[in-house]
């Protein structure tokens, strides 16, 4: 039968509770033989440590060991049921603590801690839980053979790290496991004696490293590492929330992750189970149902980047020189002068015209490291072959790492897109022949933003897009709707990422990272007081591809950002007509800025709603297409009244009736006015590449001037004496055979007008549905029979449809597959 092993970090060990989680979760394992490795409870080793340096210094320090001490005790106390086994447990807790008041009243009187009596102190809190979990185990009525790693692993240090003696320590397993056998065996990790029998340490992180050793010795068939994660992220989730789950990693991929900083595991810990081909598990006490991440031989070439990780507090230090080119032996001088004095150099960056060499070194370290090569390169600089030598603070090192990325073009200009995007300077690049991993220098402060927008660049569909909402009234929720209800089938059929990431009202505004979720309500989500600029910031996402604002108001105050939002990237989608009918120098400009960056401004819902007027206007101008006249009924409303209006009718009743139906605005003066269906004929005029304003559109308005002031209800009661002049155009027309609609008409020459007409009864806007858009356009090419964009040109769910439109036709544009 095969071993497996088991690793308990500190996480899982804090307390009894946790204790009694990692017994249950080996007593449900399939496997009958288990070799389970501890560190000390969480925060133990440290604090040992503390102790010891305390006494040593003259501090006090027997109340905080009585504290430690009791901390066990209680645990022990917790833990164990049967009152000898409890007992047998204190004794064996009281004895190891007695023995360590004994160590450190020692220290206190030598004043200082000797290197092997401090590693003496740090091990103890490995026995202690150890001794804590075999005693649980046992008084549970389960097999726990406590093992004291000391009677078995033989180390010597070495530069790098403690080399295990794996003969000597073989055979002192074997000869305990003869002495002692049991179908799991309970063992003290971090802990050892050097060859020549004096206790020691297998360094900071050990634990991980016992781990493996004993995966190693055991022959056991895998190695699960146990902490308080999932298993290995994509990155660190503190910085990118977003970072994903690595099913499977190469030894050689977690080698270089975690020398890069990859929490959860240590590179050292790795090397017996990469000697022995065993596959290492890290696994997540506290949720012991995921498999978690395995690392073994083999991994996947597939994601090509398996993780991104950093190491933090860093400095590049430049020797730059005319001298330095074509002489051989500079670089080794340069190593070897810092190996010396111990600097330890993380990344090494030189061009190949060898003007210069840049090393990447621990910020403590780089005052140290100029100075020493100063003195190395002294003639050299004296004479002008080398001009200087510097260091540069506050760096950080971001490494991509994967054994997929090998032979694959493309990655590193992934990875200096993904910078680019994000505006971070790169100061340094490395990469080696192996391809398998591409380190980059950046300054410290960008170092957040790098990670998200790196991890952004590899693991998000590059047709990931940031939206944010401003106007959440009928159209703006009814696009809201539309863009839940259809993101899942965008996603799996167009690789269309549309992450909803805030929602803006006139005074209050929602933010959602990653994004707002689908079900949020305005009346019960926690909103914040409007801040613009950082709703802005905040769907701007500098760590996701692309950012899209909807701007679903009527504000003119809103449309004057615009310009702002498209020079820094962030495309504008809108139904507001602000912006295309207002100043003509500000719509210039942002004609310009959609023309020269690579941001688009799309505005098909301005006219006709969901219809494609704007759109059709553009391909028979961009095919070449003449345009002689355009003519439309660009009102809804007014399209209704005067569908309805007939013989015998009052017009200010059916005014009122249409308002209370729902079908003007709250104030119908602005459907009467014929201000609105003006805004609509400069956007297409300007569309066109005319220079019209709204003040040269001749308007009629069907809203008495001696009206205008008075509030909406008085409106309506004064509407009425009215009638009679309305009443007779429409008798009028009746007696010609014709009709009354509300035209907006457009001539090249720029001649604009909106009014009340006669229109023949053949004539295409005669016959239209209760609230139908029209519009012709008399063109060179539909010279004889206009080409007709008729259907529902208002409402929320049409004018929605729209906007959305255009919102694929920019997801397009970046790549989606629609």
């Amino acid at each position: 039968m095969s071993w497996l092993v088991h690793k308990f970090g500190g996480s899982s060990l804090a307390d009894a509770k946790c204790i009694g989680q990692v017994a249950r979760l080996l007593i449900e394992r399939p496997e009958q033989q288990q070799a389970v490795v501890v560190s000390a409870m969480r925060g133990v080793t440290n604090e040992l440590l503390a102790l010891a340096s305390a006494a040593a210094s003259g501090e006090t320090w027997r109340g905080r060991l009585a504290a430690l001490r009791q901390r066990h005790l209680d645990t022990a106390n917790a833990l164990i049921r049967d009152a000898d086994g409890l007992q047998a447990c204190r004794d064996h807790l009281e004895n190891g603590f007695g023995l360590l008041e004994q160590v450190l009243a020692s220290f206190a009187l030598m004043g200082t801690v000797p290197k092997e009596a401090e590693e003496l102190v740090a091990g103890l809190g490995e026995v202690y839980s150890a001794r804590l979990l075999s005693s649980h185990l046992q008084s549970l009525g389960e097999e726990a053979v406590f093992v004291d790693a000391r009677d078995i692993l033989r180390a010597r240090p070495t530069a790098l790290m403690m080399a295990i003696n794996w003969t000597d320590s073989a055979e002192r397993l074997s000869d305990f496991r003869r002495r002692h056998p049991a179908q799991r065996y309970v063992i003290t990790g971090f802990i050892c004696r050097r060859d020549d029998g004096r206790v020691s340490t297998l360094g900071r992180n050990g634990s991980d490293y016992s781990g493996t050793i004993f995966g190693r010795l055991f022959g056991a068939e895998e190695i699960h590492i146990w902490t308080d994660v999932d298993g290995l992220l994509s990155a660190d989730p503190t910085a990118v929330p977003q970072a994903l789950l690595l099913d499977s990693l190469s030894y050689r991929e977690a080698f270089e992750l975690a020398y890069f900083g990859a929490r959860v595991i240590h590179p050292q810990a790795l090397s017996p189970a990469l000697d022995a081909d065993i596959p290492v598990f890290i696994r997540n006490t506290f949720n012991p149902g995921c498999p978690g991440t395995r690392i073994d031989a083999h991994g996947s070439r597939e994601p090509p980047v398996k993780g991104i990780s950093g190491l933090s507090d860093m400095a590049l230090v430049t020797l730059e020189g005319a001298g330095l080119i074509g002489v051989p032996g500079t670089a080794e001088r340069v190593f070897a002068t810092l190996r010396q004095a111990g600097v330890s150099v993380a990344m090494i960056s030189q061009g190949s015209s060898e003007h210069s060499i840049c090393l990447a070194v621990p910020g403590q370290q780089a005052g140290k490291a100029c100075e020493l090569l100063s003195d190395a390169f002294e003639r050299e600089m004296r004479h002008g072959q080398i001009q200087r030598v510097y260091s540069l603070p506050g760096i950080r090192l971001l490494a991509i790492v994967g054994e997929g990325m090998s032979g694959r073009p493309g990655i590193a200009a992934s990875l200096f897109n993904a910078l680019a995007r994000a505006g971070i300077n790169v100061r340094a690049i490395a990469q080696g022949a192996s391809e398998h991993n591409i380190s980059v220098a950046i300054d410290e402060d960008d170092a957040e933003r790098a990670l998200k927008a790196i991890h952004a660049g590899f693991y998000l569909s590059e047709q990931t897009v940031s939206v944010g909402l401003i106007g959440p009234g009928n159209v703006g929720r009814a696009l809201l709707e539309q863009l839940a209800q259809a993101g899942e089938r965008l996603h799996q059929q167009a690789n269309l990422d549309l992450r909803l990431r805030g929602v803006a009202s006139s005074s209050r505004m929602w933010l959602g990272e990653p994004e707002l979720a689908d079900d949020w309500r305005l009346e019960t989500s926690p909103a914040e007081a409007l801040d613009l600029e950082r709703f802005i910031d905040h769907v701007d996402a500098e760590h996701l591809p692309h950012a899209i604002l909807i701007d679903c108001s009527a504000s003119d105050a809103v449309a004057e950002h615009y310009a702002e939002w498209l020079a820094r990237g962030i495309h504008v989608i809108t139904p507001n007509k602000q912006a295309g009918s207002g100043p003509i120098e500000r719509y210039q400009r942002l004609r310009r800025l959609r023309e020269q960056g690579t941001a688009r401004w799309r505005y098909e819902a301005t006219v006709g709603a969901g219809l494609p007027v704007i759109q059709t206007l553009r391909d028979l101008l961009d095919t070449g297409d003449r345009i002689r006249r355009i003519e439309g009924i660009f009102s809804g409303t007014l399209a209704y009244l005067f569908n309805r209006f007939d013989d015998g009718m009052s017009f200010a009743e059916l005014v009122n009736e249409a308002c209370t139906a729902g079908y003007t605005e709250p104030d119908p003066r602005d459907d009467l006015s014929g201000l609105d269906v003006a805004r609509k004929l400069v956007i297409l005029a300007r569309e066109m590449g005319l220079d019209l304003d709204l003040d040269q559109v001749q308007v009629e308005s069907l809203a008495p001037a001696s009206l205008d002031h008075c509030s909406v209800d008085d409106f309506l009661a004064g509407l009425g004496a009215h009638d009679e002049a309305i009443s007779q155009r429409l008798a009028k027309a009746r007696e010609d055979g014709q009709v009354l609609r509300y035209v907006a008409s457009l001539s090249p020459d720029g001649q604009a007008q909106v009014a009340l007409e006669s229109l023949p009864e053949d004539h295409p806007f005669a016959h239209l549905a209760l609230t139908d858009n029209v519009v012709a356009f008399t063109t060179d090419r539909y010279c004889d029979n206009p080409l007709i964009v008729q259907g529902p040109g208002a409402g929320p769910a049409v004018t929605a449809a729209g906007v959305f439109a255009d919102l694929l036709r920019v997801a397009s544009h970046l790549g989606a597959r629609l």
